[in-house]
C-alpha cells in the first residue's frame, strides 16, 4: 500500500515542542495510508526537491512559487493551508501541476469575527486611553474623553463572505445598521442579518462609523483603500483591518490618522510583516495594533487544524476534500480517481 507522505509546518508547534492546537485532532491522521511528520525546520518556499518527496504539505507560512513543482517527478497533490488567506500560494502553479489547495474556513470564522468586534469595542470605548488615565492617576480627565455608543451607528464591511457574515451575526445585539460592499456577495444570503448591500465603495466609506476590511488580498484589492477612500470617511469614524495589510495603502492611512481626518484604526495586519519598529503608525495614540495574531486562540487553531487534517484524510480516502480553492485541479490526470 502506497502511503501519503504528509509534512506539517513547524510553525504550528510551540517552542516546547507541542502543537498549538488540541492534539486530539491529530487522530484524523490515524489512517493506514497516511505517514505524517512535522518538518524539522521552517521552509520559506516549497522547493522542487521537497515536492518530489512529499504528497501533502499542511502549510502555515510556506510559499508556493512557479518553481515549486518544476521537477518532473514531483508527487505533491495537496497543499492544505492552516487558515483562509492564500496570497502566499501561486494558485495557477498548483492547478497546472495537479495540486489541490484547501483552506480552513471553519476554524477562523468565529475567532476572526470576534477580533473585529474586539477592535470595535476597544476603539469606541477608548479603552487604551482610559487605561492610561487610570494608571497615571488622571481620573479628573475622564469626562474629556467620551466614547462612542454603538446603538444606531453604522457598521460597514468591505467584503462579506465567511468571516464578514459572522461579524454581522455577532454585532446584531448592538443594534447597529449593517451595510456592506461586495460585488460577489449574494444579498439573499445576508437578508437574515439585516445587511444592506451598497453599490459602491465610496458610499460605504461615507456612511460607516466603523469600516471593517474583510476581503481577500488579490490584484483587485491590493491598495484598494487609499487617499480617496479615506477622504470619504467621517472624521469620527474608525477603520479596522484584520484581513491583509496591503489592502490599505499604509502611507495614506498614517496621514489620515495623524491629521485627525479619521478618528482611529484597529490593525492586526500591515503592508510589511513584521512591521518595522519605526513604522510611524506605531507612534500614534489613536491606533490599536496587534501582530497579525489577535485571533490566535485555542479555539482558532484547533478549528483550523481540524479542517486541515480533514482535507488530508479525504485525500487518503480517495475523496475530494471540502474547501478546495482551485477545483480545476480536480480535472488533472493525477487526481482523476478522487470521488467528488
Amino acid at each position: 500500500m502506497t502511503k501519503l507522505r504528509v509534512a506539517i509546518s513547524p510553525d504550528v508547534v510551540s517552542k516546547e515542542g507541542v502543537p498549538i492546537y488540541d492534539p486530539s485532532v491529530l487522530s484524523l491522521l490515524d489512517h493506514p495510508r497516511i505517514e505524517w511528520s512535522y518538518m524539522k525546520a521552517p521552509l520559506a518556499e516549497v522547493t522542487p526537491d521537497f515536492a518530489a518527496e512529499h504528497d501533502v504539505l499542511c502549510a502555515m507560512l510556506e510559499r508556493v512559487t512557479p518553481r515549486s513543482f518544476t521537477r518532473g517527478d514531483h508527487r505533491m497533490r495537496l497543499v492544505a493551508r492552516f487558515g483562509v488567506g492564500y496570497d502566499t500560494i501561486d494558485v495557477p502553479t498548483c492547478t497546472a501541476a495537479g495540486v489541490m489547495l484547501t483552506l480552513a474556513p471553519d476554524g477562523v470564522r468565529r475567532p476572526v469575527a470576534t477580533n473585529v468586534i474586539t477592535f470595535i469595542l476597544v476603539l469606541a470605548q477608548k479603552l487604551f486611553l482610559k487605561d492610561r488615565l487610570t494608571r497615571e492617576g488622571r481620573w479628573n480627565e475622564k469626562t474629556s474623553h467620551m466614547g462612542m455608543g454603538l446603538t444606531g451607528r453604522t457598521l460597514g464591511l468591505v467584503g462579506v463572505g465567511n468571516i464578514g457574515a459572522e461579524v454581522f451575526r455577532l454585532a446584531m445585539p448592538f443594534e447597529m445598521k449593517h451595510i456592506a460592499y461586495d460585488p460577489y456577495a449574494d444579498p439573499a444570503k445576508l437578508r437574515h442579518l439585516n445587511v444592506e448591500m451598497v453599490p459602491s465603495l465610496d458610499e460605504l466609506m461615507r456612511r460607516s462609523d466603523f469600516v471593517s476590511i474583510n476581503c481577500m488580498l488579490n490584484d483587485k484589492t491590493r491598495g484598494l483603500i487609499g487617499p480617496h477612500e479615506l477622504a470619504q470617511m467621517k472624521r469620527t469614524a474608525f477603520i479596522i483591518n484584520t484581513a491583509r495589510g496591503p489592502i490599505i495603502q499604509e502611507k495614506a492611512l498614517h496621514e489620515a490618522l495623524a491629521s485627525g481626518r479619521i478618528a482611529g484604526a484597529g490593525l492586526d495586519v500591515f503592508e510589511v510583516e513584521p512591521t518595522p519598529k519605526d513604522n510611524p503608525i506605531l507612534k500614534l495614540d489613536n491606533v490599536v495594533v496587534t501582530p497579525h495574531g489577535l485571533c490566535y486562540t485555542d479555539e482558532c487553531f484547533t478549528g483550523i487544524a481540524r479542517n486541515t487534517f480533514e482535507a488530508v484524510r479525504a485525500l487518503a480516502d480517495r475523496q475530494a476534500p471540502r474547501y478546495v480553492v482551485n477545483r480545476e485541479a480536480l480535472r488533472h490526470p493525477s487526481l482523476a480517481g478522487l470521488k467528488q
